[in-house]
């Protein structure tokens, strides 16, 4: 039998306000071990939450972008559920009346396209986050993350491979980063997916079981998991089995899921209209206002650049993938470096330092002004492409000075005639039988002499100018 894999992600994020959802606490990550709460976010009897109105601007935002209807009465509710990491026993969210919904994302896999429909997009508080300590084999709480602003994007089961999944979170990303709502940091937690998955009969229109899958905070973990869990979920079909609606947890180390606890319904948590927040009623002034602050988004810009500066479609694709590339590429081509060389050095050496380093484009050292002296330099010939790579590679990490680090290695190009045609007779004298080859016809032998030459000159000659003398000085 072949077997059509179901699947639907809630996905949450981290919205970049300076403070919480409904105190003044701030949102920064890391810090002391609840150092970052108080009796509002800790939910202490006689305090009372106030919704911070940034919050709400940014679901706006998010909502716009994704295509979404805006609730223009919504209200918050209390999810009542007992768990540690919730010190009030209640999370205030949306589920009535969510501030957006019925959305879309369009998202290309291969040579297809595919529309993602938006379920809906609220608004909630973050619970807190339990930490193992394994030395004295104890959890403790820390309870800063308690009130975080969230949004929680909620899609129908409209996927059926792990390709369209990523393919739909890298679009989100792209999204929400270059709304400037979230910075989508998976490694803390900015940016987390649950993914909702079953398996039925190709062909077939009935859902099967769905079991939820938690802890995926990668690309990575998020394939590999929806691989797992679909082969798991088609084992126990096939063996006559059934699939148990549960909440799994993905083990990273061990590549599987473990069973957590079984699946709530809504009715278990018990919902009802939170009653120290009055419902919020948005005018039609404040949405006209939010979509004129809508930035550029990747699609828009990409085409731009194709135009502008005459880049290809998918060098253009590329870098406006992720706005972080966008902001260093515009503020490199802004201090005179050649678009097209700006993007050929960011989606050549920096991309592959990237990959070595493992490092988001965000994070890393390196800045605009110094890639464009680089790139300055090769253009007036202080040193050549060559020489430039090896300069590239030495400054990324710590951002050091390119013209410096030139100056201080004695890296400047070779220019001097005088020069070159005394490494070319060297390399002459020392290759007589290659010299020889290239006149009985065996032109190939070229490359091997500039070679030599480039060589003597340690690699800091102008390739082109030590064609033309060796080409030159062999015709002659």
């Amino acid at each position: 039998m072949t077997w059509e894999t179901v699947i639907g992600l809630e996905t949450h994020v981290e919205l970049a306000t300076k403070t919480k959802i409904f105190c003044s606490c701030t949102t920064a990550f890391g810090g002391a071990p609840n150092t970052h709460c108080c009796p509002v976010c800790m939910g202490m009897p006689g305090t009372l939450p106030v919704v911070n109105k940034k919050v709400v601007e940014f679901a706006c935002k998010a909502g716009l972008a994704l295509n979404c209807e805006i609730t223009r009465y919504n209200k918050f509710d209390r999810k009542n559920y007992f768990y540690p990491d919730l010190p009030k026993a209640y999370q205030i969210s949306q589920l009535y009346l969510p501030i957006a919904r019925n959305g879309r994302v369009t998202i290309q896999t291969g040579e297809r396209e595919r529309d993602i429909r938006i379920h809906e997009l609220h608004m909630e508080e973050d619970a807190g986050k339990l930490v193992h300590d394994p030395w004295v084999d104890q959890t403790k709480a820390d309870y800063n993350r308690c009130g975080v602003p969230l949004i929680e994007i909620v899609t129908e089961p409209d996927f059926r491979t792990a390709e369209q999944v990523i393919a739909y979170l890298e679009k989100l990303k792209s999204t929400l980063e270059y709304l400037g709502v979230s910075d989508c940091k998976m490694q803390e937690g900015s940016l987390r997916c649950d993914v909702n998955l079953s398996v039925r009969p190709a062909g077939s229109t009935e859902f099967g079981t769905r079991t939820e899958m938690k802890n995926l905070n990668s690309f990575k973990a998020i394939s590999r998991a929806i691989a797992y869990e679909a082969r798991r979920q088609i084992e126990l079909l096939e063996e006559g089995k059934r699939v148990i609606q549960e909440t799994r947890r993905w083990d990273d180390n061990k590549d599987a899921t473990f069973s957590m606890r079984s699946k709530e319904n809504a009715q278990d948590y018990r919902y009802f209209p939170e009653p120290d927040i009055p419902p919020l009623e948005l005018s039609e002034e404040y949405l006209d206002g939010l979509r004129k602050e809508q930035p550029e988004m990747a699609e828009e810009r990409k085409e731009r650049y194709q135009k502008e500066y005459s880049l290809p479609e998918y060098d253009a694709g590329q870098i406006t993938a992720q706005k972080a590339l966008v902001d260093f590429f515009e503020a490199t081509v802004a201090l005179g470096a050649p678009a097209k060389e700006a993007a050929n050095w960011m989606l050549g050496e920096m991309m592959r330092r990237l990959k070595e380093e493992e490092l988001e484009p965000k994070d890393m050292k390196l800045t605009p002004e110094n890639l464009a002296a680089l790139i300055s330099m090769v253009e007036q010939g202080t040193i050549n492409r060559n020489t430039a790579a090896k300069v590239f590679r030495a400054i990324f990490p710590d951002n050091a000075d390119a013209q410096a680090y030139v100056k201080e290695h004695g890296l400047e190009q070779v220019s001097d005639p005088v020069l070159v045609e005394h490494a070319v007779e060297e390399a002459f004298a020392e290759n007589a039988d290659a010299v020889a080859d290239f006149k009985a016809g065996n032109e190939k032998v070229l490359g091997f002499l500039v070679g030599q030459v480039m060589r003597r000159l340690k690699g800091k000659a102008d390739p082109k100018t030590v064609n033309e003398a060796v080409r030159d000085r062999l015709t002659h």
